[in-house]
C-alpha cells in the first residue's frame, strides 16, 4: 500500500439546479468567497490556476490545477494537480429533483516532504482533515447559491 496515495468521494446535495451549481463550480478563484478552506486561489491563465489550502490540521497545501475537462453539457469539472498534491479531481453534477447532486471524485499522491514523512501514523489524522474541508465546502456552497 502507498500511504501516500488517496481517494475520495464526497456527495453534496444542493439547493440550486445544475446550471446554477456548475457556474458556481467553474469559477475556481471565487472558490475563497465561499469555501473557508481555500485560502487562495489565483488564475494563471484561462486553464490554469493556483490554489492554496488548509483545513483543521496546521499545514498549507499549494497546487497548481489545470483543467482537463470543461463539459456544461455532461454536469463534468475535472483538474489536474501538481505540487503538494499530484493528480486529478472532478465534479460530477446530475439533477436532483429541484436540486443537484453533486459528486467530487479525487485521486491524489501527497508530496509535501513533512506529510510524507507522516504518512502512516497521520493517514486516519489526513483523511478526517479532508472530510473536515469537504463538509464545510458543501455548507458554504448551499449558502452563496441560496444567496444569488
Amino acid at each position: 500500500m502507498d500511504w501516500c496515495h488517496y481517494r475520495f468521494r464526497s456527495l453534496w446535495a444542493l439547493p440550486a439546479p445544475p446550471a446554477a451549481v456548475y457556474a458556481a463550480l467553474e469559477q475556481a478563484e471565487d472558490y475563497p468567497r465561499w469555501w473557508p478552506q481555500v485560502r487562495e486561489a489565483n488564475q494563471i491563465d484561462e486553464h490554469t490556476g493556483t490554489l492554496r489550502i488548509r483545513s483543521l490540521l496546521p499545514y498549507d497545501m499549494v497546487f497548481t490545477a489545470r483543467e482537463v475537462r470543461r463539459d456544461p453539457a455532461a454536469g463534468i469539472l475535472e483538474i489536474a494537480m501538481t505540487g503538494d498534491i499530484e493528480g486529478w479531481a472532478r465534479w460530477t453534477l446530475t439533477a436532483d429533483g429541484p436540486g443537484t447532486r453533486a459528486r467530487y471524485d479525487q485521486e491524489a499522491e501527497v508530496r509535501k516532504p513533512l506529510l510524507r514523512r507522516l504518512a502512516v501514523p497521520g493517514r486516519p489524522v489526513f483523511r478526517a482533515n479532508h472530510s473536515l474541508m469537504m463538509r464545510a465546502g458543501q455548507r458554504g456552497l448551499r449558502t452563496y447559491l441560496e444567496a444569488v
